[in-house]
């Protein structure tokens, strides 16, 4: 997974980035136990002394990579959000976040990603939690402010917006993210099962949540 950071910075900075980016390849690749610090030095091209003067110990380093790696996919996430453009419906610019989402998601580094913190989840409890809280609890509380604002508008008719959000985001999210993880990433739909997919989730919650049209 490509992580986006500042450019330049102190050299300090530098090589922190570059630890941490040698460290989510090789954990992808090889999991915690099969990683070495070694490796992460080798790969980064710092000394070893150097990656334990960033992060204190393997335990340390592989926590700040998850974390890294779900902030940086709840960003793409949270990308779309708002009112549709003019001329646009909300059922097609719910349909625009919903492919994005699944964009993202599908993506093997994530899936790798979700595998390993399952994987290790007895080991690191708490980063089970920071992957949900980054990738799906920040997208469904984003949806449900969204939703609420245009309830309040009279586009959709949302009573407890946050459950309204948590039945989209599973609408979309569900069937793909678990073939995915259950099957391997060679399952996971080409890009337009994809958006067929996306359009019918949409579909489905619009017959729930869309405002009853005014009697005549």
């Amino acid at each position: 997974m490509t992580i986006p950071h500042k450019a330049g910075g102190t050299r300090s900075e530098r090589k922190h980035e570059a630890i941490l980016d040698a460290a989510a390849a090789l954990f992808l690749q090889h999991g915690y136990l099969g990683t070495s610090m070694d490796e992460v030095a080798s790969r980064a091209a710092v000394s070893k002394q150097t990656v334990y003067a960033q992060f204190t110990s393997k335990d340390a380093l592989f926590e700040a990579m998850v974390r890294r790696l779900t902030r940086a996919a709840g960003d793409k996430v949270q990308v779309g959000l708002g009112s549709p453009p003019d001329g646009m419906s909300l059922a097609a610019h719910l349909i625009g976040y919903a492919a994005r989402q699944l964009e993202v998601v599908r993506t093997p580094a994530l899936m790798q990603l979700r595998r390993l913190i399952i994987a290790e989840a007895t080991r690191f409890p708490d980063l089970g939690r920071a992957l949900y809280e980054n990738g799906p609890g920040r997208a469904i509380a984003g949806l449900a402010d969204v939703f609420a604002e245009w309830s309040a508008k009279g586009l959709l008719e949302t009573p407890d917006p946050l459950a309204a959000a948590s039945f989209f985001n599973w609408l979309i999210m569900g069937e793909p993210v678990n073939r995915a993880m259950m099957l391997g990433d060679e399952a996971v739909p080409d890009g337009a099962a994809l958006e067929r997919h996306a359009g019918e989730a949409v579909r489905i919650f619009m017959a729930a949540f869309a405002p009853a049209p005014s009697p005549d």
